[in-house]
């Protein structure tokens, strides 16, 4: 039997380095969350894939001769001090683990510059630049220390990663794959410090950028290039107390979000979410969020939302994983109560949810269209002509759309015809707007059901044939009444309100007796009711339509997924029907 013994102290530092860095990404992790603990806003990121090399460089406040000398110790760091700073963790790094295990897993070297602020010198020595290097043994000890002229900020090194571990290299997933997460690692820390920017280089050659923003809205469409600026929401509540349990905490929720009607997944690989500054896995948060989109999407597509949530320290426990990746947030559930209603905000029509640049893209093909057969062209020569009104031209630059969580009720549309009998043209201040009836009106009855799901009795039972045992239970599921009248037949009592009275009440219990939950009864109810294009309607009946279609709660998109409404902004217009010239210019008499 073998005798229990105390693992040497190397062995137990090689351990706990294994757990802290797993893989290229995890120093490039470390790394940049030390620069932006450091105030950097600026990070340059490199990397040479056949040396096993990566740098990291920041802007940020640099450290002292004397902090160099100690960075790389054993449990050493800046961050806390006593037991009692583990639940005040503010910054993104705090365990001391990162550098010494960077130095057992590699040459690590490590250049900084620390400003100095001295107030009671002259204006002209208001700051003194102090540059050191230092090398390290794999113990964490500085074992050369040259004086260098360095910028403030600093950069460190990390040399032949794993070289002395061969079988932890050759475990490693390929190279590409390893790429792949580096990038993501540093797209997920861009979205959370949307100020920052980054350079980032592979083997001496420019791999990608991300320009800095107000918000992270700024940063997404970097990320997701067939994603626009205009497709996104945000929405923010900044500096509230959330009440819970009788305590209020100081808290903010940040939310963005693809708009369903614009921009969706084929996987919910982009819901997202970040506590304090960091991504976190938050399974039962992702859970709300997907739920928060339901019915606002095509089939088998996801949304794109990234939640951001900055809440006090003592409601995370960090130390659940060493990559801090997985977490414990107390009053979990009350937490995604607020998310859920953020996203059920943002979701909504109002007039800083849906920007005057709804579709511009899609409308500027068809203004490209129509000048196509036309003599002039409105990006040609005569662009060069073109003088603004006394009023000035109208800027149709997309502009931020920063939800406040009181936001104002929807502007009013004022129905104006009825195209084709199947789209409603209707005015709007910003512009016109063309509303599909049908699936507008199909988003207003589902709603409905949603809210109020009766059942209401057949004037004249009706008789099914030949059901299946889970045709007749789904059926009772979502609560019809149906009873057995003979061998391999039904009959039915009750049906859904809106089915009732309808003379193909028997047709549609046959396609809900079909499957589905009671939602998807639901969505097939709404649809059988809505008013089918083709269907002639007056102005007055229009007008309701548009009112009672402003204000659900998912107006964007039908519960199939399908965009219900298309906006041509007055800017456009303008510009098309060259409302910004004057008027002897364009017709050659000014000169």
């Amino acid at each position: 039997m073998k005798v229990i013994e105390p693992l040497p102290v190397e062995v137990v530092h090689l351990i706990a380095a294994g757990e802290v860095i797993d893989s290229l990404a995890a120093v490039v992790r470390e790394l940049v969350e030390n620069a932006l603990d450091a105030g950097a806003t600026r990070i340059a990121v490199s990397l040479w894939t056949d040396q096993w090399r990566i740098r990291v460089a920041d802007n940020g406040v640099g450290m002292s001769l004397a902090d160099l000398k100690a960075a790389a110790a054993p449990h050493s760091t800046s961050k806390i001090r006593d037991r009692a700073d583990l639940w005040k963790i503010t910054s993104l790094g705090f365990r001391g683990e990162a550098l010494h295990s960077l130095a057992q897993l590699s040459n690590l070297q490590i250049a900084s510059c620390l400003t100095i602020l001295n107030s009671t010198l002259n204006s002209a020595d208001a700051s003194r630049h102090e540059g050191w290097w230092v090398a390290y043994t794999p113990q964490g000890q500085a074992v050369q220390v040259e004086p260098m002229a360095i910028a403030p900020g600093t950069i460190i090194t990390a040399d032949q990663i794993f070289a002395n571990l061969p079988a932890r290299r050759q475990g490693l997933p390929p190279l590409t794959q390893q790429l792949r997460t580096v990038q993501l690692t540093i797209h997920q820390l861009s979205l959370c410090h949307p100020h920052v920017t980054w350079q980032v280089q592979q083997n001496d050659r420019d791999w990608f950028n991300l320009f800095p923003g107000s918000t992270a809205r700024h940063i997404l469409p970097q990320i997701l290039r067939d994603v626009q600026v205009s497709d996104l929401q945000e929405f923010k509540i900044q500096n509230s107390k959330f009440k819970i349990q009788n305590t209020l905490y100081p808290s903010s929720l940040y939310v963005l979000l693809g708009l369903p009607d614009r921009c969706h997944r084929h996987r919910p690989d982009w819901v997202r979410v970040a506590l304090n500054g960091r991504f976190v896995q938050l399974p039962e948060m992702e859970q709300t969020i997907l739920a928060g989109f339901r019915r606002t999407l095509p089939r088998d597509r996801y949304p794109i939302c990234f939640v951001h949530l900055q809440v006090p320290p003592d409601q995370i426990d960090w130390n659940r994983h060493p990559a801090k990746s997985e977490v414990y947030l107390h009053h979990l559930d009350n937490w995604r109560e607020q998310v859920a209603g953020a996203l059920d905000q943002a979701l909504r029509l109002n007039p800083n949810s849906l920007p005057d640049t709804l579709y511009s893209d899609r409308i500027g093909k068809v203004l490209k269209t129509a000048e196509a057969t036309g003599w002039y062209n409105i990006n040609g020569k005569q662009d060069a002509e073109v003088i603004s009104e006394a009023g000035g031209e109208q800027d149709s630059t997309p502009h931020s759309s920063l939800l406040t969580p009181h936001s104002s009720p929807p502007t009013p549309l004022k129905a104006v015809a009825q195209l084709h009998n199947m789209y409603i043209l209707a005015e709007h201040p910003s512009g016109v707007w063309l509303i599909e009836q049908h699936i507008a009106h199909e988003r207003v009855l589902y709603e409905q059901l949603c809210d109020r799901w009766q059942m209401a009795p057949l004037d004249s039972p009706i008789i099914l044939n030949q059901l299946t045992t889970g045709q007749v239970e789904q059926l009772r599921q979502i609560g019809v009444e149906i009873e057995p009248f003979g061998e391999q037949t039904w009959i039915v009592r009750t049906a859904p309100n809106l089915l009732a009275q309808r003379e193909d009440c028997a047709e549609a219990l046959l396609e809900l007796s079909l499957g589905g939950d009671l939602q998807t009864a639901q969505v097939a109810t709404a649809c059988r009711s809505a008013i089918r294009n083709g269907t002639p309607l007056l102005l007055p009946e229009m007008q309701t339509l548009l009112n009672q279609w402003q204000q659900t709660r998912n107006p964007r998109t039908c519960p199939h997924g399908r965009p219900i409404c298309l906006t041509l902004e007055e800017s456009s217009l303008s510009r098309f029907f060259r409302r910004h010239w004057v008027i002897g210019k364009s017709h050659g008499i000014v000169d």
